[in-house]
């Protein structure tokens, strides 16, 4: 295939002395990350692990290392590390299985499914790690360099778009205010990519978690509006509200979220806000995966991404430039539609 796929199977063959083996590719990522399902038979049972190739210098896989340990001792089901070469850049993990939620959602199973990864959202946000240290900062840059990745990938690259300095300006307040939203918010600790393409529907212990490398310490609502305004498949305003408020209540049970922090208004308000930031962050990042990576396939998901935007946008007076500056754009947008 390559010489780092034959790096891996070498490694897997002689570092680790598995038997012989099937291997092939088990799901692509946003990322130069790749992961191969190892098949092969041990004590007579068959055995499939995932072997990830994370190669140096474009990725480190000690962060992911660290994580899958956290999660792991906060009983949630994340991929155990089984062996490890970080120097070569190769993981052999735990398998969960080939069926993300995305491929399961539907309205016989979304109360279940989502039930499911609520508890296990709680449990990370209630026994995970709050202060920075051990795990970066969700910190104002980082929010600010996010939803730059909108200026500069989806208008100005995507869409040949030119600001004028007002647009500029007013762009420059509106992530100023949405940082700010998202920093009076509890902290705690962030998947921050925890949406139906990394949960895994497992029988025994569900949800599967997988993509928790890039884990931090941040706004209590990231993690809840990934999931329940997911970039990938879409509900209901008032059934997303009412999800929200029943996480609330469990926050409240948990105590990592007190009644005097935020009322059910300001709760969803935290929500709103948080979910522009991440949306418009999503769609810098599809659109730079199909200019810079040559990844068209996310573009279909900008739509419905900057459609949560533009719902939000239309609630807030504080927003209202960011939807003057959308409508001007849509037009643009149809034009560059895959």
């Amino acid at each position: 295939m390559d010489e780092r796929f034959d790096a891996l199977t070498r490694w897997l063959r002689e570092d680790l002395r598995l038997p012989a083996f099937d291997i092939a590719p088990a799901s692509s990522d946003a990322s130069f990350r790749r992961y191969f399902r190892v098949g092969y038979t041990a004590a007579g049972a068959a055995v499939t692990r995932i072997a990830m190739d994370a190669p140096p210098p474009q990725e480190d896989v000690g962060p992911f290392i660290h994580t899958a340990a956290l999660l792991g001792d906060m009983g949630l089901n994340a991929p155990r590390v089984l062996a490890a070469a970080p120097e070569q850049g190769f993981l052999l993990l735990t398998d969960l299985g080939n069926r993300p939620y995305l491929d399961a959602l539907d309205e016989d199973s979304v109360e279940r499914l989502y039930g499911d990864a609520l508890g296990a959202l709680c449990t990370l946000q209630a026994q995970g790690p709050r202060a920075d240290g051990a795990l970066p900062s969700y910190d104002r840059t980082l929010l600010l360099t996010e939803m730059g990745l909108f200026r500069e990938w989806y208008l100005q690259r995507h869409l040949d778009i030119a600001l004028s300095d007002a647009e500029e300006r007013g762009l420059e307040r509106i992530f100023a205010f949405l940082a700010d939203a998202a920093l009076e918010q509890p902290r705690v600790c962030v998947h921050r990519d925890y949406h139906s393409r990394n949960l895994m529907v497992c029988e025994g212990h569900n949800p599967g978690i997988l993509d928790f490398q890039d884990a931090v310490i941040g706004p209590l609502t990231y993690d809840l509006v990934s999931l329940l305004r997911d970039c990938y498949i879409a509900w209901p305003r008032a059934r997303v509200e009412a999800w929200a408020l029943g996480y609330r209540t469990l926050l409240l049970r948990r105590e990592v979220l007190s009644e005097e922090a935020a009322d059910e208004a300001r709760f969803l308000r935290w929500f709103d806000l948080m979910g522009v930031q991440r949306h418009l962050k999503a769609a810098g990042i599809f659109a730079r995966l199909n200019a810079r990576d040559g990844k068209p396939g996310y573009l279909k998901d900008i739509p419905r991404t900057l459609g949560y935007v533009v719902e939000v946008a239309g609630r807030y007076p504080e927003l209202a430039p960011l939807a003057a500056l959308l409508a001007r754009t849509d037009q643009e947008a149809s034009a560059c539609a895959p």
